[in-house]
């Protein structure tokens, strides 16, 4: 199965070689390009790419933008978006995992690690490595968290749908941990904690398992190292 992709970053340099890298794998190929949020969201609609390179910060519509629009769209909820960005720091990424995008990734990233993000988000899975990271989303999550404290509550009364060994789940998710790890740490087999973490999904409305590390946070299930 090829996997289809759709490059958004208003530099054309750099979109040219993402496009030579992307296609010359053997399993993927790119199906346009946008120059800003705007043409991204359209060519999304278009075109159906499996994943979207998305650059955070353009012109005009923004990477954050697009996503929104992207994600709310029910007839594209099959499309996963990596947000790509210049700075390891920057305060639009815990807003663009909310807004449904899979991850994240510095565009001084290497080939190998750029390819991999793509199937890792094609995949389903949270592209929120490596640790230094997810302690970035931490930080930037506790930091929201300490605004209105009756949206935490209504975050947190999300978690009364889950069964006690989903929780359980959720939590080992938000710290990170691949199924295969979960299964080791709980004694049960790979595909029982993919169905915890399907069943979450499910009831707690999330796209992927981003946003099930995102809601770990942000209901407090998971907190900072450091608290």
């Amino acid at each position: 199965m090829t996997i289809r992709v759709l490059l958004a970053d208003d530099q054309a340099l750099l979109r040219s070689a993402f496009r030579v890298l992307v296609d010359s794998e053997p399993d993927m190929e790119v199906v346009g390009e946008a120059a800003d949020g705007a043409q991204a969201a359209a060519l999304a609609r278009t075109e159906r790419p499996d994943v979207v390179l998305m650059d955070i910060r353009m012109p005009g519509t923004d990477g954050l933008a697009a996503t929104r629009a992207i994600t709310a769209d029910p007839e594209l909820a099959g499309v996963r978006i990596v947000m790509l960005t210049t700075f390891e720091i920057d305060e639009y990424v815990v807003e663009s995992l909310r807004a449904g995008a899979s991850g994240f990734l510095g565009k001084g990233a290497e080939p190998e690690e750029l390819l991999g993000a793509i199937r890792v988000a094609h995949a389903g899975e949270a592209l929120l490595s490596p640790a230094a990271t997810k302690g970035l989303i931490a930080t930037f999550l506790a930091q929201s968290a300490a605004g209105p404290p009756t949206a935490a509550r209504v975050d947190a009364g999300r978690l009364a749908a889950l069964t006690a060994r989903e929780r359980e789940v959720l939590v080992l998710v938000g710290g990170g941990l691949s199924n295969d790890e979960i299964a080791d740490r709980l004694d049960v087999s790979p595909l029982t904690v993919k169905t915890h973490v399907n069943r979450a999904m499910a009831k707690l409305g999330a796209r992927d398992r981003a946003q099930l590390v995102v809601t770990a946070y942000e209901t407090g299930l998971v907190r900072p190292r450091g608290e």
